[in-house]
């Protein structure tokens, strides 16, 4: 079984947050490998763009999936 990654957001627009726990087989079907990740708001559906680093605070240490 693949580790879960913990990826955390706030939108800018209302301030709602959002926790998801995916493995990194997901969130690179979800996100690509991109640096900026493009997210939605499930409250007010803003769309808006984060760095994958704010996003998923273990991507350096342990995923390391931009290698």
């Amino acid at each position: 079984m693949s580790k879960k990654y913990k990826l955390v957001n706030a939108c800018p627009q209302c301030g709602c947050s959002a926790v998801s726990h995916l493995s990194p087989e997901e969130i690179k079907k979800r996100f690509g490998e991109v640096p900026n990740v493009e997210l939605e708001c499930g409250e007010c559906q803003a769309k808006y763009q984060k760095k994958m680093e704010e996003v998923c605070p273990e991507w350096d240490k342990e995923c390391k999936m931009r290698q």
